[in-house]
């Protein structure tokens, strides 16, 4: 049975439609934005197959590798965290906020049943990288063709 690798979110579709909308009004009446204290997001992903494994790249910048959970249910992968907002502090003023901040949660259907108990995860500049081994009964298999007399 396949699956879509990325769901239709029309939250995020909303969310992104009013951030682009508020830059432009900002822009354009050169005033300064408003704060965003818990804006929706989602990071980005790319999922690639191999003949063994799937592969699951987030890219997750900004964020510590304790901060970051992954777990892995049938064919279903789900990557979660938060990523905290610097607040205005004293002495400091905010011209622009355009990063995303708080918590977040991809779930993601794989093609695939996949080993969750195997899988292997990796935190560096900012991407998550999952390798996530093809169920045994997955993995295609060459079957050898004998001749009879």
């Amino acid at each position: 049975m396949a699956r879509n690798l990325m769901a239709w979110d029309p939250f995020r579709e909303v969310s992104t439609m009013r951030e682009d909308m508020e830059r432009l009004f900002d822009s354009m009446l050169s005033r300064y934005p408003r704060e965003r204290v818990q804006a929706v997001w989602a990071p980005p992903i790319d999922v690639e197959e191999t003949n063994d494994a799937m592969i699951i790249r987030a890219e997750l910048p900004g964020m510590k590798r304790e901060e970051i959970k992954v777990t892995v249910a049938e064919d279903i992968v789900t990557i979660s965290g938060e990523r905290k907002y610097e607040s205005e502090k004293k002495d400091r003023t905010f011209h622009r906020v355009e990063r995303a901040y708080g918590s977040f949660q991809r779930s993601i259907g794989l093609p695939v049943s996949v080993q969750g108990d195997k899988a292997q995860a990796s935190y560096k500049a900012g991407v998550l990288e999952l390798v996530l081994p093809k169920a045994e009964r997955v993995k295609a298999r060459e079957i050898t063709v004998e001749e009879k007399d």
